[in-house]
């Protein structure tokens, strides 16, 4: 059972593709099961929709990884932004009332009110970055990655004569295939020295962005500013990508949808919501460990232990959804779990609903799109949150 379980997980070449036969089969006994990864780190996989929305929003499971057990912790030092350790104090590793703190002071950036006055401008870059597509476009590189760098790039208030250096570190930094070992150490000096140059520079001249609106919203730590800045870059930048790659891709393999939402491009909200449910982008949530003995799924989980909860096998759950492995466009009652649940659901979420909606409205349009290669050849993310394909070539008539 155990070897069939470290398979299991992202980052086994065989199951990248598709992992969601191996999610029901453990889904279907409905206990957590204990997974270890070739890391040395460990935790108890939840893969029921009802069992992860519970743990989602259980404040008796902290976000903490000071509150794993020794062994964990050891297994998992060295990833600085994770760890707690340097640019690892954030969102996303924090308890309230740390967390509502920090919390509190960007949610103010991301009203909707405010994210409406950047609809515009996302919806013209996307129209923008379509109509140059070449012909044997990657939809990745060429549309996805510069569209959402832009969107990061406004928010956080990058000059746009910085935003080619700034692009590439960040591409460095966040992703999963990097082939060079040295890059992303290096990348992660280089965009930590440009942050805090910008950082000082908010300081003293605000501007309509995030970084500002949080030091006129109240004096924190440079640290904790930075912090901040590297959890929407890891947490929007290649999620965001790939929700719209993942978008695109299940509607190319599923034409009928995809002439169902050229003919009615009113479905294009509830098509986001169906294709995040369907593939969802962030495939397990970040680690949780359980402050107090936790039952879940009928199983008695120990204090200390850590807990994984699988929002790609969450969202497949028949239980919850009527035929769940089939998308369908005008599916009413879509309440997945792609941007979690509780008190960590996704900040960004609304933000990269509008730039799926944007991205994949121009996409659409394109006529006769299709891959370029068969599927069985692409090559996918190898990363324990973040799901998606590398590359997504395809064609279509100019």
């Amino acid at each position: 059972m155990g070897s069939m379980l470290e398979e299991m997980l992202p980052g086994h070449e065989g199951l990248l593709a598709d992992p969601y036969p191996a999610y029901a089969r453990l889904r279907s006994s409905g206990a957590p099961h204990l997974v270890r990864l070739r890391s040395g780190l460990y935790g108890w996989l939840v893969t029921r929709y009802d069992d992860a929305r519970a743990a989602l929003a259980d404040p008796r499971l902290s976000k903490d990884p000071r509150n794993a057990p020794a062994d964990w912790q050891e297994a998992g030092r060295g990833r600085p932004l994770e760890d707690r350790s340097g640019l690892g104090t954030h969102l996303l590793t924090t308890d309230p009332p740390e967390h509502t703190r920090l919390r509190r002071l960007v949610s103010g950036f991301f009203t909707p009110r405010r994210l409406a006055g950047l609809r515009p401008g996302i919806e013209a870059h996307a129209r923008t970055l379509a109509a140059g597509l070449p012909p044997g476009a990657d939809l990745v590189a060429d549309f996805a990655s510069p569209l959402q760098s832009a969107v990061i790039c406004d928010v956080l208030g990058v000059p746009e004569a910085d935003r080619a250096d700034f692009q590439g570190w960040t591409t460095a930094v966040v992703s999963s295939s990097a082939t060079d070992a040295g890059a992303r150490p290096a990348a992660l000096r280089e965009l930590t020295l440009y942050a805090r140059g910008l950082v000082a520079g908010k300081l003293r001249e605000p501007g309509d962005d995030v970084i500002s609106a949080i030091t006129l919203e109240e004096r924190v730590s440079e640290d904790a500013l930075l912090s901040m800045i590297f959890l929407l870059l890891v947490a929007g930048y290649e999620t965001t990508v790939s929700l719209i790659a993942l978008g695109a891709y299940t509607l190319l393999r599923h034409p009928g949808q995809l002439d169902l939402l050229r003919s009615r491009p009113s479905l294009i909200d509830d098509a986001v919501e169906e294709l995040l449910r369907y593939d969802s982008p962030v495939e397990l949530a970040t680690w949780r460990f359980a402050l107090e003995p936790v039952v879940l799924g009928g199983t008695l989980l120990p204090a200390g232990q850590p807990i994984l909860v699988a929002l790609a096998a969450a969202n497949r759950d028949p239980g919850r959804f009527p035929s769940p492995d089939c998308p369908d466009l005008t599916r009413s009652d879509n309440a997945h779990v792609s941007f979690g649940h509780g008190p960590h659901y996704c900040l960004g979420a609304l933000l990269a609903r509008i730039v799926g909606r944007a991205a994949l409205s121009e996409l659409i349009r394109l006529p006769d799109l299709a891959l370029a290669v068969p599927p069985e050849r692409l090559r996918w993310r190898s990363s324990l949150t973040v799901r998606g394909p590398l590359h997504l070539p395809v064609t279509f008539t100019a």
